[in-house]
């Protein structure tokens, strides 16, 4: 299974917001969407950085609440791990588990095109193995 399919069953839908938007803009849209992350982009889709609740939850700790009328840029990651449409559901969670990353923008030709999650993942993964188990019992059924 390929990230495109991903995108393709669960929709290429990325909420974003720019760097110069503050923290509380980013706590709303958060919340009032139910997501655990924002892809901040700039220059029409260029990725810039991504913003998660734990950056919320770390920088609210170390300044205090004040913080939220800074701008995101004060609190995303800037140096963000990208997954491509080619790649598997197998990279991803690789690329996740050693970054400890939840969710993954998909970049085109340095373009944002969609997110995965850590639950987008499973999801495909836990498919495939129960295909796998249930092509197993098909075969030890008909030999």
């Amino acid at each position: 299974m390929l990230v495109k399919n991903i995108l393709a069953e669960k929709g290429a839908d990325v909420e974003t917001m720019t760097p110069d938007q503050t923290l509380a803009d980013a706590v709303q849209l958060l919340a009032r969407r139910r997501i655990g992350a924002i892809v901040v982009t700039k220059d029409k889709g260029r990725i810039a950085g991504i913003l998660s609740e734990r950056d919320i939850v770390r920088i609210l700790a170390s300044d205090g609440p004040g913080v939220l009328e800074k701008p995101i840029s004060a609190a995303m990651t800037s140096k963000v791990k990208v997954c491509h449409e080619d790649n598997s559901v197998n990279d991803v969670m690789e690329i996740m588990t050693a970054g400890r990353f939840r969710h993954l923008p998909v970049e085109r030709d340095g373009m944002l095109v969609g997110i995965i999650s850590i639950g987008d993942v499973v999801k495909k993964r836990i498919e495939q193995v129960e295909h796998e188990a249930e092509e197993i019992r098909n075969y030890i059924a008909t030999a």
